[in-house]
């Protein structure tokens, strides 16, 4: 067993959820699943999958099976470009940390009835100060929710160990939002277990 497979309980869990083949049974499918995280962690190709690990092509082609991805050649990196979208909580206020910092950027989010959640920067404020009535109305934030940001963040974080999802160098959609909710999986059984 390599340094990051699934272990024995993880694989209890995860192994009633997988789709069964539709060419027959699938032999042995965690050390498929296993060579699929591989990938995605090391962020290398398909290709340079090591033999002990099972023919490259066998772990793509059962990858590209549960992902629901279809080999058509079409390049889909255009389709999502950028960061996934953020969404709002229930009171429409935005997590977003360093990107709500410009004026253009909070008077944006105002349009769209979205609080930032970041205080101001201090020389931001003294700046506007300085500026008197000219320099616009201070900043409101959620101090509290500011508080709590730090748990998306490591979840991010988290996300990014898998080099192949933090660069994105997937081709299709199909096969990104597959690793990542492969990584989400795992992230989630581990921390099931007690520390």
């Amino acid at each position: 067993m390599a340094r990051d497979d699934l272990t024995d309980d993880e694989w209890a869990v995860i192994e009633p959820l997988l789709p069964l083949g539709e060419r027959g049974p699938i032999p042995d499918p965690r050390r498929l699943v296993n060579r699929v995280m591989w990938r995605f962690r090391t962020g290398s190709p398909w290709r340079e999958m090591p033999q002990q690990y099972a023919s490259w092509s066998t772990v793509y082609e059962r990858f590209h099976l549960w992902a629901g991805g279809v080999r058509t050649g079409e390049r889909g990196l255009h389709v999502c470009p950028g960061p996934p979208p953020r969404r709002r909580d229930d009171a429409g206020r935005s997590p977003l940390t360093r990107r709500t910092q410009s004026r253009a950027n909070r008077a944006y989010l105002r349009r769209r009835k979205i609080r930032a959640v970041i205080p101001e920067k201090t020389d931001q404020a003294a700046n506007r100060k300085k500026r008197g009535s000219r320099g616009g109305r201070p900043v409101s934030h959620d101090a509290a929710l500011y508080k709590e940001r730090n748990t998306a963040e490591r979840c991010i974080n988290k996300i990014k160990e898998w080099h192949r999802l933090a660069t994105r160098y997937d081709k299709t959609p199909a096969s990104y939002l597959a690793g990542l909710h492969l990584r989400g999986a795992v992230i989630w059984l581990r921390s099931l277990q007690p520390v």
